[in-house]
C-alpha cells in the first residue's frame, strides 16, 4: 500500500561527521546520509547547520563510524548545534553547545593528514577532504563530497593483510526511521522519533550512567573505502 513516511531513513548506519570550526576546534555532528563511490564520500547534510558552514570554509574532516554500543552518545548528541545563534528552523528543538566531545561523554583523538580530530570511541574512522560542497535543488539540504584519505580501526576490526575489516567483528549502529538497531533488536530511539517504541525493544538505558573506555586504533592504510563504509 501507498505510505507517506515523514522521513525516509529504511537502514542506514550512523556517522558521527568531524569537521573544524572557525577557532580550530572540532564540531561533532551525527548524520545518516553517507555512503562511499569508490574513494569519494557523498554526504548529505542540512544546509543550516553548523557543520555544512565548516565544511564550505574548511575542507578537513572524518567520517567516526558508530558501533551500536555507542546510540546514548549518539543521542546526547541529536540536540545539540554548534551554531550560534541557533537558526530559526532548529530553535524549537536544539540548543547550542560548543564542547559536543564533553556533552556527548566521547573522546577526541587527532587525525594524521587532516586538522578536525577523530572520535576514538568510533572502531571505524576515515580521514577526509572536502572536494565540492553545494545546495541541493529542493533548497532545504546540501551535497557535500570528500576525497578519503587515510583510514583507521580499532585492532579487533583489522584482518591480518592491514587493509580488510574483519566484518564478523563490526556491530555498527543503523538508524532505522528515527530508531536506532543493532543488528538485533531495538536499542533505542531519538528525541525525534514519531512513532511508539518497538514491543521487543530492551529497557532503555540511563544515558548518563553510560560510560565508553577509550581504545587504541590501528591504520589500514590501503583499504578499500568501500570496504569499511557503511553510511549515514
Amino acid at each position: 500500500m501507498v505510505i507517506d513516511p515523514p522521513v525516509l531513513y529504511p537502514g542506514t548506519p550512523v556517522v558521527l561527521l568531524s569537521s573544524v570550526n572557525p577557532d580550530g576546534s572540532t564540531n561533532v555532528a551525527p548524520m545518516s546520509s553517507a555512503w562511499v563511490l569508490g574513494r569519494t564520500a557523498v554526504l548529505g547534510l542540512g544546509s543550516e547547520g553548523q557543520t555544512f558552514q565548516n565544511l564550505t570554509q574548511r575542507p578537513d574532516c572524518v567520517l567516526n563510524y558508530a558501533s551500536a554500543s555507542l546510540w546514548p552518545q549518539v543521542e546526547r548528541l541529536a540536540p545539540l548545534t554548534g551554531r550560534s545563534p541557533v537558526p530559526a528552523a532548529k530553535v524549537a528543538r536544539f540548543r547550542f553547545e560548543p564542547d559536543k566531545f564533553g556533552a556527548a561523554g566521547l573522546t577526541p583523538v587527532a587525525s594524521e593528514l587532516v586538522k578536525a580530530d577523530r572520535v576514538s570511541e568510533c572502531p571505524i574512522q576515515v580521514e577526509a577532504r572536502v572536494l565540492d560542497a553545494r545546495p541541493l535543488n529542493t533548497g532545504d539540504a546540501s551535497l557535500v563530497e570528500a576525497a578519503v584519505l587515510r583510514v583507521h580501526v580499532h585492532p579487533e576490526l583489522a584482518a591480518p593483510d592491514r587493509r580488510h575489516v574483519r566484518v564478523a567483528e563490526w556491530s555498527p549502529l543503523f538508524y532505522v526511521f528515527r530508531h536506532y538497531v543493532g543488528s538485533g533488536e531495538e536499542l533505542g530511539r531519538t528525541f525525534r522519533a514519531t512513532t511508539p517504541r518497538s514491543a521487543t525493544a530492551t529497557a532503555t538505558a540511563d544515558v548518563g550512567d553510560v560510560v565508553v573506555g577509550r581504545r587504541s586504533v590501528v591504520d589500514v592504510i590501503d583499504a578499500p573505502a568501500v570496504n569499511v563504509t557503511p553510511g549515514r
